[in-house]
């Protein structure tokens, strides 16, 4: 399948063979921040997560964001690679799998992702709620290192309000 034009940046959008493409969508884009937006635009873009209902469809777009980020912050931190992003439809859940060859998560677990009390609010720092997000909206979160690939899975609700 020909995806629309989401700049050079975005590599690959592609229906794996196995599923039918309205129940599936992949994206291969380099670890960067102008192609994780490319990406995200182009896979939001598609009949998978065009169909999702709008709680499903903000859940993932949050959360795949904030994975993506993470992984150009972190994994790319100090070379460049891609980042592959795979998507399925299956019943009320969308399954979730990315996969980077950048730097392995700390201790080859993932981030605990708990929330410290700060007060006053105004001490609040700018980044470190990610994971807990991450973890919060998904179920079945999973992180592994297989072949010098970072490989994380996690599935999410499609239907949080029940429609």
């Amino acid at each position: 399948m020909c995806p629309k034009t989401y700049g050079k940046r975005v590599r690959q959008v592609v229906a794996p063979v196995s599923a039918p493409a309205q129940q599936s969508a992949k994206v291969i884009i380099p670890g960067d921040q102008i192609a994780v937006r490319n990406g995200l635009r182009a896979l939001f873009d598609t009949i998978l997560l065009r169909s999702l209902p709008e709680d499903g469809r903000s859940t993932a777009e949050i959360v795949l964001a904030e994975a993506l980020n993470n992984i150009v912050e972190h994994a790319y931190s100090s070379h460049d690679g891609e980042i592959e992003i795979t998507l399925h439809l299956r019943q009320n859940e969308l399954v979730c799998k990315i996969s980077d060859t950048g730097l392995p998560m700390p201790d080859g677990k993932l981030p605990a992702g708990i929330l410290a009390l700060l007060e006053p609010p105004a001490d609040l720092p700018e980044g470190g709620f990610g994971w807990h997000l991450i973890r919060s909206l998904s179920k079945d979160l999973d992180y592994r290192r297989e072949n010098g690939r970072n490989l994380l899975s996690f599935r999410l609700d499609t239907q949080q309000c029940g429609d």
